[in-house]
């Protein structure tokens, strides 16, 4: 009744025939988690370049730690100062990023990785809130 089929056909799943590498769940989060930090760490050198302190060298370093952890022992790159920026856009800009980081870092229950975001989103609102409170004054 039915003739047989004599292709393969053109339907089939591609399940076993990858040919290119796939990242587990956690893998994926540990690049997100480092991207984020390393953003973190490039907004933290800014900062750095235009108002040194020590606060902002050890957030720097401790930033560095953790990114060379999450990428397997690999330093991450450093920024150099950029363009005129304002500091209260550099403090708004790492706010965030500290708070992308945080999520991430929850999300894969990396303990330490969350305490430093958290640190330093508490960090950069509070150099916010001077900078709101010495424009005002």
């Amino acid at each position: 009744m039915y003739e047989p089929i004599r292709t393969k056909s053109v339907h089939s799943t591609m399940a076993g025939t990858s040919d290119f590498p796939h990242r587990t769940r956690e893998e994926e989060l540990d690049i997100q988690l480092a991207s984020h930090l390393a953003a973190l760490l490039a907004v933290t050198d800014e900062l750095r370049a235009r108002t040194p302190s020590t606060d902002l060298d050890a957030a720097a370093e401790r930033l560095t730690r953790q990114v060379a952890r999450l990428r397997g022992g690999r330093p991450p790159a450093r920024a150099t100062a950029t363009g005129p920026t304002l500091t209260a856009a550099l403090h708004r800009r790492a706010h965030a990023l500290a708070g992308r980081a945080l999520v991430v870092a929850a999300s894969r229950a990396d303990t330490a990785a969350a305490i430093l975001s958290a640190e330093r989103m508490d960090a950069h609102a509070a150099a916010l809130a001077t900078d709101t409170l010495a424009a005002t004054a």
